[in-house]
């Protein structure tokens, strides 16, 4: 790192890259850009890595996530989502004539034959997921928080238990997943304490489960520093293009480097518009509580209630019941209707005891209406790079994302084909 004066100016930190935005995405990039030799000056508003969307979710490292969460085409599922009663969507009807764009483009990408072309797209990215969060977890010394156990999706309802065990065996045909069906005696195995009355389950045992996904993310901007790098508080809103490459405000004064890369999650088009750009990036909100099992239940690893929408996760903090999605305003206040609703299954679920917070943590999860991410350079300006729109997979796909990033700005070839990912795909005219 240099430091230029200038007659009557401040000081000027110089570094080689700037990374804006410290969730999983940003954090990652910026450890892959140091362990390859760039000083590197990660820059969020928090004084934390991790505390948006990377540190509110399920903790899954997901290699069977294949087919992004798709728009429902189904009229059942059209009309009981209309209803607004649900734990696994729920909107606001003040919010909708401004999504209404995103929303049409994001059925039209949710027709069975574009889904699979997305499919086809996506895993070229979740296929590494495991390996590559493994090494960086490995990296940041962070191994500890990463639990080999897989999770388990339940059903009530035969109906729902045939069309998920098809879909487990198409996984499997066409991408190697492996998922292993459970009557209610092998389901008992697993998870002595879940509910008696469940119909059935699947176990997918390849993915990761992680313990603490906020602390695995600080973990990457603890070791970025560790190898020299910068962590420093800021405005993203600031980022300019100057003379030589790129700038952005912070508490310790401004920072220049030669390249930018954005990684701001939801607020990604807040910056990117100040450049000139439209990208057509939409949030889904999602909230999160804890609680306590009661004396002498247990919890062995993640359960998605297919039918519900909720997700029980064991996490160190306590057992994290997550909700489905929101579609709001991303400035709105917080709703947590979906907590209450989900709570009331959740509870003969699972042995839940008190709340272990004072109220629902909420955050925004980046999506894009094709469903796949952006990353790679911006078209209209030079040395500056964009990663964020990874809707759901965010953790999956944050170590992975990293490494694309930090490999494109270093001039080495991309393990993983960026043109999929390219930003001009999808940019508003």
């Amino acid at each position: 790192m240099a430091i230029r004066r200038s007659r009557g100016a401040s000081v000027v930190k110089k570094v080689d890259v700037l990374v804006v935005g410290a969730g999983v995405v940003g954090a990652a990039t910026a450890l892959h850009l140091q362990m390859r030799g760039r000083s590197v000056a990660l820059v969020d508003r928090r004084g934390a890595a991790g505390r948006e969307a990377s540190y509110g979710n399920a903790g899954l490292i997901q290699r069977e996530a294949i087919f992004p969460y798709a728009f429902p085409r189904d009229m059942a599922t059209l009309l009981r989502v209309a209803g607004n009663r649900g734990s696994d969507v729920h909107y606001h009807a003040n919010a909708l004539p401004g999504l209404a764009p995103f929303l049409r483009r994001y059925w039209h990408h949710s027709h069975p034959l574009r889904h699979a072309r997305i499919a086809r797209d996506y895993h070229s990215l979740i296929a590494r997921c495991l390996e590559e969060t493994r090494h960086l977890a490995g990296i940041a010394e962070a191994g500890h928080l990463l639990r080999p156990t897989g999770w388990l999706k339940i059903f009530r309802t035969s109906r729902r238990q045939d069309a998920e065990l098809q879909q487990a065996e198409e996984l499997q045909r066409l991408f190697d997943v492996q998922a292993k069906p459970l009557d209610r005696t092998r389901l008992a195995s697993l998870e002595p304490d879940i509910d008696p009355g469940v119909l059935g389950g699947l176990h997918y045992p390849e993915p990761l489960t992680v313990t603490d996904p906020g602390q695995l993310v600080d973990s990457y901007r603890i070791a970025t520093e560790r190898l020299g790098g910068l962590f420093l508080t800021g405005n993203a809103g600031s980022l300019r293009q100057v003379t030589g490459g790129w700038s952005v405000e912070t508490q310790d004064g401004a920072v220049q480097a030669g390249a930018a890369v954005v990684a701001l999650g939801a607020w990604s088009d807040q910056v990117t518009a100040r450049l000139g750009y439209r990208f057509p990036l939409a949030g889904k909100r999602g909230y999160h509580m804890h609680y306590r099992l009661q004396a002498g239940a247990q919890l062995g690893r993640p359960i998605l209630d297919a039918e519900r929408g909720y997700v029980l996760a064991p996490m160190r903090q306590g057992v994290r019941l997550t909700t489905g999605a929101e579609f709001a305003r991303r400035d709105a206040e917080p709703t947590p209707v979906q907590i209450d609703r989900a709570l009331r299954h959740a509870r003969r679920l699972v042995p839940l005891g008190e709340a272990l917070d004072s109220r629902p943590w909420m955050g925004i999860r980046p999506c894009l209406p094709d469903m796949l991410p952006i990353i790679g350079p911006a078209p209209r300006h030079r040395n500056l790079w964009l990663a964020f729109g990874h809707g759901h997979q965010g953790l999956t796909l944050g170590a992975i994302t990293g490494r694309l990033i930090a490999e494109s700005i270093v001039g080495d070839d991309p393990v993983v084909d960026l043109e999929p990912f390219r930003a001009d795909r999808i940019a508003l005219r």
